[in-house]
């Protein structure tokens, strides 16, 4: 992952902590949402489209992800 820094006026900012408190998300992730949906999808990936859109509510949830993705086994 990379880091940067962005300049947001006050109230960008407020505005931003609040809705990410709402989420239950950090503030990055929220900033990270927000930009893929601004930025196309790769197109030479179809499934780029679907990344980061499904919310488990699990924060361990890439431990199982195939059970996440495909449901519980038998």
């Amino acid at each position: 992952m990379i880091r940067t820094q962005i300049s947001l006026a006050e109230s960008e900012y407020a505005a931003a902590k609040r809705e990410a408190s709402r989420l239950g998300i950090s503030l990055a992730e929220l900033l990270r949402r927000s930009l893929r949906t601004m930025v196309p999808a790769d197109l030479t990936k179809p499934w780029m489209r679907y990344a980061g859109m499904v919310a488990s509510g699990d924060p361990r949830s890439s431990e199982r992800i195939d059970e996440v993705i495909y449901g519980q086994k038998g």
